[in-house]
């Protein structure tokens, strides 16, 4: 019995041990929008408030907009505040995402699929390496986006690249470079936001068309948080590697109370997950196996 104890003890501590070399991001620090992006197409459809500490982005029948940061980086901690479309939004996206600049292109994507009036939205991730994708992820919120602020977050370091959701995380995508899997590690990327019209594809496939009578559709944004490693385009390594918060140990890996959190999203919001599609994959993709997906 006594030996029994111990070991129990012992287990237990190891546990906690490994648990406390895991940790939840660090709190975003809001800033205006000027600090950090600025806008990229169609200047006169986003509207700035409260100094610029709150923005609208405006799409019609006419153009969508969107804004970008004005550094590029390498590795890094990426939050927003968005408020989404309010109403019918189908056929319009609201996209949050990190992208190089160049043919081959690395890309970390948070996209916000609209749908109809009193149908939920659809949160759909992918991840770009050398130009490929095809690794899309698709949730439904456990809350409505449209009635207030909620904040998207990605976390990108050596090691995995963690999509959170108000500090949930909903997926994560662990460098599988052993497995010979391409993770982007050395294309620095741009962060971009954007609202636009894609009713060829966005909701029920094309189907449900963008009701123009509605129109503006209105996005709002605040917050604009960047800590990242500020890269020029051509540079393949961050200078600062393994000196930031988000690059040490306790971030290599998601902790025991996160993993439980993800492991509710996937049970309960999930609609998509290419991991288990077998259609387009009849073999399991590896780091499908790595991420726990399967």
């Amino acid at each position: 019995m006594a030996s029994t104890c111990l070991w129990a003890l012992s287990f237990g501590f190891l546990m906690l041990l490994s648990g406390a070399m895991a940790a939840a991001p660090r709190k975003p620090v809001d800033v205006p929008f000027g600090r950090n992006y600025v806008p990229s197409w169609a200047f006169d459809h986003i509207k700035y408030f409260n100094g610029g500490s709150e923005i609208q982005l405006l799409l019609d029948n006419y153009t969508g907009t969107g804004f970008q940061s004005k550094g590029s980086y390498l590795f890094g901690h990426f939050s927003m505040h968005i408020k989404m479309v309010a109403g019918d939004s189908a056929g319009t996206v609201t996209a949050f995402y990190l992208s190089s600049q160049n043919s081959e292109q690395d890309e970390i994507d948070f996209e916000f699929l609209g749908n109809r009036t009193g149908q939920p939205y659809i949160l759909q991730t992918n991840v770009y390496t050398g130009g490929k994708g095809d690794k899309e992820q698709r949730i439904y919120l456990w809350f409505d986006p449209t009635k207030a602020y909620h904040t998207y977050a990605i976390l990108w370091n050596l090691y995995q690249i963690v999509f959170l959701v108000d500090d949930i995380p909903i997926r994560v995508f662990k460098n599988s470079k052993d497995l010979g899997v391409k993770f982007p590690f050395n294309q620095p990327m741009k962060m971009y936001s954007s609202l636009w019209n894609a009713d060829d594809w966005a909701t029920r496939g094309g189907l449900e068309k963008t009701d123009w009578s509605r129109a503006p559709f209105v996005a709002s944004y605040k917050g604009f948080h960047i800590d990242g490693c500020e890269a020029s385009v051509q540079a393949k390594y961050c200078d600062t590697q393994g000196k930031r918060w988000w690059d040490q140990k306790e971030f290599q890996d998601l902790d025991r109370f996160q993993w439980r959190r993800l492991r509710w999203v996937r049970s309960k919001y999930t609609i998509y997950n290419y991991c288990t599609d077998r259609v387009r994959y009849p073999t399991v993709p590896p780091e499908c196996k790595r991420d726990g997906d399967i």
